[in-house]
């Protein structure tokens, strides 16, 4: 399954939780606009953090859309790849094997 099937997976699945508990779906919603949109760090920093944490966690979900609002906000390859060592760093083997993974989606959703 390719990076951008999971991202339109991660999505439906996404909409399917909102219409059936959609009053968590809202505070967490209202949680995460709060933290990216205050604050001291800049968005793209926040995301820096996101995904290091998502690989760390070994989330795919995760992954796939913190890769994506990378994209969005700019991010180059090498700065994924320099977040990526830290969590590698931190997280040691199990950490590098998702960070192969976050590095092969952030290359495939930049191609799209």
């Amino acid at each position: 399954m390719s990076w951008q099937d999971k991202l339109t997976g991660t999505r439906d699945q996404l909409r399917g939780l909102n219409k059936t508990i959609p009053d968590t779906t809202r505070a967490f919603g209202a949680l995460g606009k709060a933290v990216k949109d205050g604050g001291t760090l800049e968005f793209k920093t926040k995301e820096f953090v996101a995904l290091g944490i998502a690989v760390g966690m070994r989330c795919e979900p995760c992954i796939v859309l913190h890769c994506e609002a990378l994209i969005k906000a700019g991010a180059t390859r090498e700065e994924v790849a320099d977040v990526l060592s830290m969590a590698i760093q931190m997280g040691g083997g199990p950490s590098m094997m998702y960070a192969a993974k976050a590095l092969e989606c952030f290359d495939e959703l930049s191609a799209a």
